[in-house]
């Protein structure tokens, strides 16, 4: 008659393993997707900045008084406004969250691409401590809110005003 009360306190306790187990291995999965999540969003935050950068360089160095953003991102990588061709970016970078080559373009109103976003629309992990170039993406509630723009500052002429 022991032997039968072992073997159930046996069971009961091989049971209860199991079920800690299946928690410590569910948990294991939940870090794990956040922390893919946490290195694609850091990914995105390098690439949108590389993008952001490239439009700004385009602009700024475009030839003559009359600035422009590029008409598409294919001319951030070979800028053929000079005899000898610029190249702003090496490759039109994947979107890390949706690994696509398709991204969302912010156009300007005078023509052309000043910006880009990603198509997601996950909730970020990361929503504070930003750098200082991306502050504004504090707070948001969708990835597709971090917006990479470069927002060209009008230049004002100035000159004397002598009589």
């Amino acid at each position: 008659m022991q032997m039968k009360n072992q073997s159930g306190f046996t069971y009961l306790a091989l049971l209860f393993t199991i079920a800690i187990a299946g928690v410590m291995l569910a948990r294991t999965g939940i870090d794990w997707t956040q922390s893919g999540q946490r290195e694609k969003e850091h990914e995105l935050l390098f690439v949108g900045n590389q993008i952001r950068l490239a439009i700004t360089q385009y602009y700024q160095r475009t030839p003559g008084t009359v600035k422009f953003y590029p008409k598409k991102l294919d001319d951030l990588l070979e800028d053929t406004r000079y005899n000898t061709p610029q190249h702003y970016l090496r490759k039109i970078y994947r979107d890390p969250i949706t690994n696509s080559r398709q991204w969302v373009l912010i156009m300007s109103p005078e023509g052309g691409i000043m910006g880009v976003h990603s198509k997601s629309d996950k909730p970020p992990i990361k929503t504070a401590g930003f750098d200082h170039e991306n502050e504004a993406f504090a707070g948001k509630s969708k990835i597709s809110d971090w917006i990479f723009t470069y927002v060209a500052t009008p230049t004002v002429a100035t000159g004397s005003t002598s009589k």
